[in-house]
């Protein structure tokens, strides 16, 4: 029989399911059930958009009582949004208190309700939705309080942030500024930050929409500058006004992107001087960025003319610039030698950074080095000497590449910690009773990785340390090690090393990696950080399998150990594994056994460190903080102190990060063995 669209109105739908589902709102501890493919179709069905057959599966698994019917009601009651009414969530609401399914089905009705301007509805929707982590609802929330009559100064805060936080333009957030720059909550001054921000971030879309709010002549001008920065500048009059100078600003960073050489011709040649200082020192820093990101040394000098420029300026305050910038300003302080290095630069800038971004390991870490440096000798130094000591203590007790190396600067023998308590009945049974974790992992055992991903973290939500050792220990028993890890690591009082660090496939593993002259600490550190140790594994980019081969690589080092490889063993875990070692050995010694570059060069390929190492001579720390892929300086340090961990784990003393780091890096030395130009 066919379905009519009538049949499929969510109200009409959640009569027919609500007391078959509700038999499932307190499901025991689920097992593989003989209707588990219809979870599966009922998720094909959504996405293809066949409302009809999905309705029809989820009636049918509502009916059995099936412990995942929950999801297949949302899927439903999600994919009808436009033509759904308050009653209908209001009811979905009440079957699924406190499940996963009813926060992101509100997360869905507050975009919708947005969408409809039904700001009375996002006001009563909003302080019941508990994730709060999408931008563009936060964004609809600002609007419904300021229609609600909430102060301005109440909200300008909240509403610079959350529109700053804004990746690009989406309907929320741009609804949001609009209508805080009409109600003076938001000025000029704020739509010019953003689009100066959109500018160094590489976002047209949202410089063009920021510059629009400011007038139309801003939003001409924009459109000019985006199409072509160089020519834009070259038709402004010699004496720019207030809109011509910000907009000469955005240019001269779209300039820097692809050629911060030529952006810094036209900042000495005049623009430096035809704008307010405030603004060729934020010009300066965003060419000083684009300088720093391709390790030139210039960008040392670059920084230093920014600073310059505020000071000029008679400001007091920290410059209105991104902690990234400031971040690059930092990286381009550590590529110079270290008995040259610019230590006020490192420090001015740290400072200058949020809150937050002065808490980052690495800032903590380099704030400290640099206050030790710019001690004055002898017993006139001692005081900064102690509040350098006194930034690192608890920085070393951290199980990290910056807790290894504060511990190691305090010349502190870096020991494990202590072993948790084992876990007993009652925390084991609560956590084979949670009925989210049930339903994740039965959503993961049908291959739902993304659903069955978000219910467990969703889970994890206020849970203790014991919650999550127990939560943790059932994800490593059903071997799902990328919980396992994950859901352990968020512990903060006691620490599971076995839960953290596991060593699966360790027959597989250990021998292998002898076999091709690898350390086994070494390769389990990277297979934890590329793929958590799932066997199938397949990044947005192509990569497969345990240690996450790219096609062409897995073909080329196949041919290199002879052997007969065909794509589909990709993922088979033993030829990935082999592939995988073989290759982090041949990239080992290209780089004449340095781990920074081999891992750097297995992230990033080969010929990217190549060309990193040029210039100075650096310590590694310095190096890997500088690579300039935020992915690659993020894989190069966890995949060392990964190795470290593993060391333990294997049953081996746990050397310094020091010695795994190994010598400076810096230009390959005459008469040394040529790179393996070959490698992919």
């Amino acid at each position: 029989m066919s379905c009519h669209r009538s049949q499929l109105r969510p109200a009409a739908f959640a009569v027919a399911l609500g007391a078959s589902l509700l038999l499932t709102a307190q499901a025991a501890p689920t097992q593989a059930r003989a209707d588990d493919p219809l979870v599966v179709q009922a998720r094909e069905a959504l996405r293809v958009n066949d409302q009809a057959r999905l309705a029809r599966l989820a009636q049918t698994l509502g009916q059995a009582g099936h412990p995942l019917a929950q999801w297949a009601e949302y899927w439903v009651l999600s994919a009808g949004l436009a033509k759904a009414q308050q009653a209908d969530l209001n009811a979905f609401y009440a079957r699924w208190p406190g499940s996963y399914v009813e926060d992101r089905l509100r997360n869905d009705w507050l975009l919708e309700l947005g969408k409809r301007r039904d700001w009375a509805g996002v006001g009563l929707e909003f302080p019941r939705f508990r994730m709060n982590d999408d931008r563009e609802v936060t964004c609809y929330a600002l609007i419904a309080r300021q229609t609600a009559g909430e102060g301005q100064r109440t909200l300008r805060d909240e509403a610079r942030a959350a529109w700053m936080a804004q990746r690009d333009v989406d309907d929320g957030c741009q609804l949001m500024a609009r209508y805080f720059v009409e109600a003076g909550v938001l000025d000029e001054d704020d739509a010019w930050a953003h689009a100066r921000q959109a500018a160094e971030f590489n976002r047209p879309r949202a410089l063009r929409a920021a510059a629009a709010l400011v007038s139309p002549a801003a939003a001409q001008g924009a459109a000019a500058l985006l199409e072509n920065p160089a020519r834009y500048l070259t038709r402004l009059p010699p004496t720019p006004n207030a809109t011509q100078r910000e907009l000469a600003v955005l240019a001269l960073a779209r300039i820097a992107r692809t050629d911060p050489a030529a952006a810094a011709v036209q900042l000495e040649s005049s623009w430096a001087r035809r704008l307010r200082a405030e603004q060729a020192a934020t010009a300066w820093a965003l060419v000083g960025k684009q300088t720093a990101v391709r390790l030139q040394p210039e960008a040392v000098g670059q920084a230093r003319l920014a600073w310059q420029h505020w000071q000029r300026a008679r400001e007091k305050s920290p410059p209105p610039w991104s902690d990234e910038l400031l971040g690059w300003q930092v990286r381009s302080a550590l590529r110079q030698p270290r008995e040259d290095r610019d230590w006020a630069l490192v420090q001015r800038a740290i400072a200058a950074m949020s809150p937050a971004s002065r808490r980052d390991e690495a800032w903590v870490y380099w704030d400290a080095l640099a206050t030790r440096a710019l001690a004055a000798r002898g017993p006139a130094g001692a005081p900064e000497r102690a509040l350098a000591s006194e930034q690192l203590g608890p920085l070393a007790s951290q199980m990290s590449f910056y807790g290894k190396l504060a511990a190691e600067a305090l010349d502190q023998p870096y020991g494990l910690p202590n072993p948790a308590q084992p876990l007993r009945p009652p925390e084991r049974e609560q956590a084979a009773a949670h009925a989210g974790l049930n339903r994740s992992l039965h959503m993961l055992s049908l291959g739902l990785r993304s659903e069955g991903i978000r219910e467990w973290n969703f889970s994890l939500r206020g849970m203790g340390d014991r919650e999550l050792l127990a939560a943790a220990q059932r994800a490593c028993e059903r071997e799902i090690w990328d919980r396992c890890i994950n859901t352990s690591e968020r512990t903060r009082g006691e620490v599971d090393l076995a839960q953290r660090f596991p060593t699966p496939m360790r027959e597989l593993v250990v021998p292998k990696a002898q076999e091709v002259g690898l350390d086994p600490a070494l390769v389990y550190g990277l297979i934890r950080q590329e793929s958590r140790f799932i066997t199938d594994a397949r990044s947005h980019v192509g990569a497969s399998g345990l240690m996450q081969l790219m096609p062409a690589t897995a073909r080329w080092t196949a041919r290199r150990v002879g052997l007969n490889y065909t794509p589909q063993m990709i993922n088979d875990p033993e030829v990935n594994l082999h592939l995988g070692a073989s290759y982090l050995k041949l990239v080992l010694d290209d780089f004449d056994g340095s781990l920074a570059m081999a891992a750097a060069a297995y992230n990033a390929g080969p010929n990217r460190p190549r060309r990193w190492r040029e210039g100075q001579v650096l310590e590694p720390a310095a190096w890997a903080e500088s690579i300039p892929f935020n992915e690659t300086r993020d894989y190069v340090k966890k995949v060392l102190s990964n190795s470290i961990f593993y060391r333990a784990m294997l049953g081996r003393d746990m050397p310094a990060l020091a010695t795994v780091l190994g010598p400076s890096i810096g230009p390959r030395e005459a008469g040394a063995r040529p790179p393996d130009r070959n490698l992919p």
